[in-house]
């Protein structure tokens, strides 16, 4: 049987689409999430196998990764975990920038690390996930900006370490329509308004990243990508409409 593909965050919009897509394309996957109940309602409609992990705990995250490899090869891993903390400075504490990179760089480089032996053997790939706010100022994003940017440096810094036998590659989207972003979202007037400041006029769908994360992924597809960081972001990084 052909090595699976490893997704942390299968549970969230984004890892959701992702799984589909490579299971579509007749790709075995091992689902990793935190929400128990969408967890085991997609790894039912995959019929793929899946684990429960805590995206903080360190040895969860190996855990998930010996369920995955089973001693031996991994085709990718994606690291789909993120979070959405929108506070102004002032409010910030000590805990929200740590569980802030923690969630989105830590922890994603212990899964990298954890995987590494059955990476290499499989000579898979990686696949992380930015923010437009990573490389764009924009107010209350002091913790997941910088968070973000951690996770371009990460991934940057593993694709140069890890080549040729693992690529890297890192895609960076702008706010979609997901679980994490409801609170934004499914206010109506703050969503139209969120999505006129995109060019092509609306905000993300988790199907908007699936295609090309599958492509980053196969090693027929992009054998010659890595340490790329690619926006998937409507054009607001950086496209800006006059008038």
């Amino acid at each position: 049987m052909a090595a699976p593909y490893l997704i942390f965050g299968a549970s969230g919009a984004i890892g959701t689409a992702i799984a589909a897509e490579l299971a579509a394309k007749g790709h075995p996957v091992h689902l990793a999430g935190r929400d128990e109940a969408r967890l085991t309602a997609l790894s039912g409609q995959l019929s793929m196998p899946c684990s429960r992990f805590d995206a903080l705990d360190a040895e969860s995250i190996r855990q998930v990764v010996a369920e995955a490899s089973q001693g031996g090869e991994l085709a990718g891993l994606v690291w789909a975990v993120g979070s959405i903390l929108l506070k102004p400075i002032g409010k910030l504490t000590e805990k929200d920038f740590s569980d802030c990179f923690s969630l989105n760089v830590t922890g994603a480089a212990l899964a990298v690390q954890a995987a590494l032996p059955a990476m290499q053997a499989g000579q898979g790939s990686v696949l992380l996930f930015s923010s437009v706010a990573a490389r764009n100022g924009f107010a209350a994003h002091s913790a997941i900006g910088a968070a973000k940017a951690g996770v371009e440096g990460l991934g940057l810094a593993l694709a140069a370490e890890l080549a040729p036998s693992v690529r890297v590659n890192v895609i960076a989207p702008s706010l979609s329509s997901s679980f994490m972003s409801a609170g934004l979202t499914e206010n109506s007037a703050l969503a139209k308004a969120l999505a006129k400041l995109h060019p092509l006029g609306r905000l993300g769908k988790a199907d908007d990243f699936a295609p090309l994360a599958r492509l980053l992924l196969e090693p027929q597809s992009s054998s010659w990508i890595t340490g790329a960081v690619i926006p998937i972001d409507g054009g607001r990084a950086s496209l800006h409409k006059s008038g």
